[in-house]
């Protein structure tokens, strides 16, 4: 009894084996490379621009924000000065690249800004983006 159920065990184990080698090896296992995009997107785009253009509003003020507003860059100056009179060179460092990357923040979300303005105008000449 108990070597016939060791030849079914063993006999399973092949049967499975044996089925699974084929499948992997015609590429089954391996991921399918993306679809292309069919269009621009300019309809996904037309539909968001509202939501896209109060989160760089929300951005903005809050980078232009006042000292008490986390996230603003006149808080962070007072950190990186604060840090200086301390004497804490690393800390300074630090805060003064965060700084520096925090101000180019501004000019970039600005220009997106005026772009999605451009945008928004084509938007509303072209059916939200149904006519492209």
């Amino acid at each position: 009894m108990r070597r016939r159920t060791t030849v079914v065990a063993v006999a399973t184990v092949v049967t499975l084996l044996g089925l699974a080698g084929p499948a992997t090896a015609d590429g089954a296992g391996t991921p399918s490379p993306a679809a292309t995009p069919a269009g621009d997107g300019a309809k996904g785009l037309c539909k968001r621009a509202g939501k896209i253009d109060a989160r760089i509003d929300r951005a903005l003020k809050r980078l232009n924000g006042p000292a008490a507003r986390r996230g603003s860059i006149e808080r962070l100056e007072k950190r990186v000065a604060g840090a200086r009179a301390a004497g804490h060179d690393e800390i300074e460092t630090y805060l003064d690249d965060r700084l520096a990357f925090r101000k180019s923040l501004v000019p970039t979300l600005e220009k997106r800004r005026t772009d999605l303005a451009r945008v928004r105008d084509w938007c509303a000449s072209h059916g939200n983006g149904a006519a492209s």
